[in-house]
Formats: C-alpha cells, sequence, structure tokens
C-alpha cells in the first residue's frame, strides 16, 4: 500500500496547505469527519454549486485527505484513516531523504568564511557585527572548553590566523565566546 501524498516530498506537503487554505474546503472536511457524504449532499449543505463541491473534494483527495467509494449513484467521500491525526510539527518536519544535503542551513556562514579566509588565513577582520561573531565562532573552535589559557596561549594560536592578536582577543571576549579574568582565558560555549 502507497503511503498518503501528505506523508512524503515537500511539495506535497505543500499542496496539502494549500488544499486546506480554502474556508469551504475546511467546512467540507469537518461534514465529512461526521460521516461520509456525496457531492449533492455536501452542496445543498454549503448552499454552493455542485461543481463547486467537486472541484473542492478533487483537490482534498489529490492530497490524500479523501478517499471515495461508488456508492449506488453517488461518489460518498470519507475522510482517509490518520489523515488528521498528524501534528503540524511532522508535517512541516524536513525529514526527506537527501532533503538536508539540498538546503545548506550555514550557507551564510560558508560565504563569510570564504570571504575572509584565505589559505587557512584571515586576510581582514570584518566590521559588520554579524559577519565579525562568524569569524570569531570560526576561531574559538582552535581552543578547547574547560581549559584555561595564557594570554600568550592564546596568542601563539590566534598568529596563526592574523596578526592583530590583541584585536581578535577583545573580540572573542566581546562576542562571549571566551573570558578573561586575571589573564586567564576560557573558552565558553557557543550560542
Amino acid at each position: 500500500m502507497s503511503r498518503p501524498a501528505y506523508e512524503t516530498s515537500l511539495e506535497e506537503r505543500a499542496q496539502l496547505f494549500k488544499a486546506l487554505g480554502h474556508p469551504a474546503r475546511l467546512l467540507i472536511i469537518n461534514l465529512i469527519q461526521a460521516k461520509p457524504r456525496h457531492t449533492e449532499e455536501l452542496a445543498a449543505i454549503l448552499n454552493l454549486k455542485p461543481a463547486t463541491v467537486s472541484h473542492h473534494l478533487a483537490q482534498l483527495t489529490a492530497v490524500g485527505l479523501l478517499t471515495t467509494q461508488k456508492d449506488q449513484y453517488y461518489q460518498m467521500y470519507s475522510l482517509v484513516g490518520a489523515a488528521l491525526q498528524r501534528s503540524l510539527a511532522d508535517l512541516i518536519a524536513m525529514s526527506e531523504p537527501g532533503l538536508a544535503t539540498a538546503v545548506a542551513p550555514d550557507a551564510y556562514r560558508d560565504k563569510v568564511l570564504a570571504t575572509f579566509f584565505r589559505y587557512g588565513r584571515l586576510r581582514r577582520i570584518p566590521t559588520q557585527q554579524k559577519k565579525r561573531q562568524v569569524i570569531m565562532e570560526k576561531l574559538v573552535e582552535e581552543f578547547e572548553l574547560d581549559h584555561d589559557y595564557t594570554e600568550q596561549e592564546v596568542n601563539r594560536v590566534l598568529i596563526e590566523f592574523h596578526d592583530d592578536v590583541a584585536t581578535l582577543r577583545s573580540e572573542l571576549v566581546a562576542c562571549h565566546l571566551m573570558t578573561r579574568a586575571n589573564g586567564i582565558y576560557r573558552r565558553l560555549p557557543v550560542r
């Protein structure tokens, strides 16, 4: 048995939200949830033309919310089993295989690092705070958590990246990535 459309790709899930985005369709789902119904019955209840109701039913069926069954002269529409049992969090979750690699959540970070680093060295210290934060978060990775560093030890690490170690040290503290007390530096966890 194949999975309903609302359980698969992001595009299909987006279509589900589109199908649910019309007031008449929401009313139709509520009416069908109470009991299976046919087009003419729904048209009479909603005071709509049967062709309009048929269009709405087709939309809801296409996204896997409704199923049809022939009953004498009528197509009876029923709600698909647990179609309304899924949470909103499940519907918007990006659990689709390959999706994580298709969307680069750190694209901004990668762009900043590519702009400011050349051959492992920091070309210049960014003036924009957001970009500076990205650079400092990259530099702080060179330090261990729960380890005390003297200023000289910090300088030895930072000189590998840029000559202005004093600015880098003060920025690491200003960005809340390291603490400084009595000449001792300590890395903080990145938030």
